[in-house]
């Protein structure tokens, strides 16, 4: 067997054959439905601002005003000096908009993720995750030492019936709105099954939260659902928000527990203040600009409705995420790039993000988009399709 660099050179040599090849864009603008790469200007249709708030100039003051004041730096964890002033109104303010006791500030939805199930899982424990949960939500209930169990996409049934031979505590873990499909899970059903067999339940909201909901709070709210029946609310900064971060809601004794013993939070030096400062300004548009998530969910039957006049196979998605099945991943990344010459953004999905002849392009809209933008890429999108 050879060395770290042969290793790494195969998979590298098969990742190119195998058309999963990743490459990197580098912007050179805001965020926005219009951006800058390479000196040319794109329509983009692959971010996940959702609401069109990462470059609000209300927000970008917040966060400068707060750099002057706070530093860039918040210089150590928030368990030492690293915990601010903007950092506690924030968790205050997040708190009160989700109905939750506390809420406790992650660095990344990821080390939210996996320090959530870290701490309250052990062995002897079962977890029970979505086939098709994020990365973050498999590996951290992979690494917590309980017992694992995967159900199939959405199954209710399945998971009932997991659930009733499992012994000791149980966990159920789910997507409110999947990141790769667009579709929102079971909520109230997947409540109800935790409810019978004494199980809690995890939403990880973070494609939900601040676009779903009458007030935006998210998929729990549009599911009908009670603070109680969703005991581990756990949403990102970094999309409907438009800043960066995370953070998780619940009970006082959830999130001291954390506190305490997270080592995802307890060894990591806390956002920059000046984040938190501007996600406090986010969080105050999205309960004052209502018309974000109506424009957006009009743009997506819009947009669903021209689709289907094309003939383009449309995955099932009410969402901000609008899939566009190809299949084969070699084609998938053609079609992108013919896009991209033709001057718009958007991501060619394929394995091992989505399961093997799935590749797919993620179609993502914002409230920042117009109308009239939606309808080029539908114009676009008759012209490149179909797929040689």
């Amino acid at each position: 067997m050879g060395g770290f660099p042969e290793r790494l050179a195969a998979v590298l040599e098969q990742r190119r054959e195998e058309g999963l090849y990743r490459h990197r864009l580098t912007l050179e603008s805001s965020q926005g439905p219009i951006v800058s790469v390479n000196g040319r200007q794109y329509l983009n249709f692959c971010s996940n601002d959702y609401l069109g708030l990462a470059a609000h100039p209300r927000i970008v003051e917040r966060f400068r005003s707060a750099a002057i004041q706070y530093g860039v730096g918040s210089g150590a964890s928030h368990l030492v000096c690293g915990h601010s002033a903007p950092h506690h109104q924030l968790e205050e303010a997040l708190a009160e908009f989700t109905g939750r006791a506390r809420a406790l500030l992650f660095s990344s939805g990821y080390m939210a993720n996996a320090g959530i199930l870290s701490s309250l899982l052990q062995r002897g424990d079962s977890v029970f995750e979505d086939r098709l949960n994020h990365a973050s939500l498999l590996d951290g209930g992979l690494h917590s030492g309980a017992r694992f169990q995967r159900f199939p996409h959405n199954d209710v049934s399945a998971l009932k019936a997991k659930l009733a031979s499992a012994q000791g505590p149980k966990m159920v873990v789910v997507d409110g709105v999947f990141s790769m499909d667009g579709d929102t899970a079971p909520l109230a059903a997947l409540a109800d099954a935790c409810g019978e067999h004494d199980a809690w339940l995890m939403v990880d909201d973070a494609h939900g939260f601040g676009v779903l909901g009458e007030r935006g709070v998210g998929s729990t709210e549009a599911a009908g659902l009670e603070v109680s029946s969703v005991p581990v609310l756990m949403a990102t900064l970094g999309k409907a928000l438009g800043t960066a971060g995370a953070f998780v809601a619940g009970s006082e004794v959830l999130i001291e527990g954390l506190i305490q013993q997270s080592r995802n939070y307890i060894y990591t030096t806390a956002l920059p203040p000046a984040v938190a400062a501007a996600s406090l300004e986010a969080l105050s548009l999205l309960r004052e600009e209502p018309w974000r998530r109506e424009h957006l969910a009009q743009l997506i039957v819009r947009f669903r409705v021209g689709a289907e006049q094309l003939g383009l196979p449309l995955m099932m998605s009410a969402s901000a995420i609008q899939p566009l099945l190809v299949g084969d991943a070699a084609r998938a990344v053609d079609l992108s790039k013919r896009l991209s010459e033709a001057g718009f953004l958007i991501g060619a999905i394929r394995p091992p993000t989505v399961p093997a002849g799935t590749s797919r392009l993620r179609i993502t809209l914002s409230a920042a988009h117009s109308e009239e933008q939606v309808d080029q890429l539908l114009e676009q999108l008759a012209v490149s399709w179909p797929v040689s």
